[in-house]
């Protein structure tokens, strides 16, 4: 069973920022939607990819009053070489992700392999859409690193979604 259902509250969580700020769930709930984009960290080439791809469409995000955020399990030295190397400057960087945290999360969790650059452990990529009441609208977890779903094609669901009204779904999952 998942462990976040539609429709039911997201745990409330706080990060630091590479910014030096702190990014508190309950205290960025705002009009619109919340996206959270939890990457892998700096070991991953396809994460730096998606990153830059997102800040790219912050505008968009903006427009649709939706608050963007990118999180990961990386510690502030490894999350700041992120930001630095990949040219994130305008996007929110959120690192120390805790383990249990990305496990109430939902995140699949991953052991670094020997002799690569990944970390000791970390989260695999999830989007996840939270309404401003701190209910999951939407989440796509993922077990592997690859096939991310296109923001754009995010973007037109998003739009739909506030256009029609159409509910979260997969409320069901609940059942036993």
């Amino acid at each position: 069973m998942p462990t976040l259902i539609p429709g039911r509250a997201v745990p409330d969580f706080t990060v630091p920022m590479t910014d030096g700020g702190k990014f508190q769930l309950s205290q960025r709930l705002g009009d619109g939607f919340t996206l959270l984009l939890f990457y892998r960290g700096l070991h991953c080439p396809i994460c730096k990819m998606q990153l830059r791809d997102l800040q790219r469409h912050l505008g968009d995000f903006a427009r649709r009053a939706i608050t963007v955020v990118a999180i990961s399990m990386d510690d502030q030295e490894r999350a700041q070489k992120s930001a630095d190397d990949w040219g994130i400057d305008e996007l929110m960087i959120g690192y120390g992700l805790g383990e249990n945290l990305a496990r109430d999360l939902g995140l699949y969790i991953s052991t670094g392999r020997p002799g690569s650059a990944e970390p000791s452990i970390f989260s695999e990529p999830a989007l996840m859409l939270v309404k401003p009441d701190q209910t999951l609208y939407f989440a796509s977890i993922q077990n592997m690193p690859f096939t991310r779903p296109p923001l754009d094609q995010l973007l037109k669901g998003i739009d739909y979604a506030i256009e029609s009204g159409y509910p979260a779904r997969g409320a069901l999952a609940a059942r036993s």
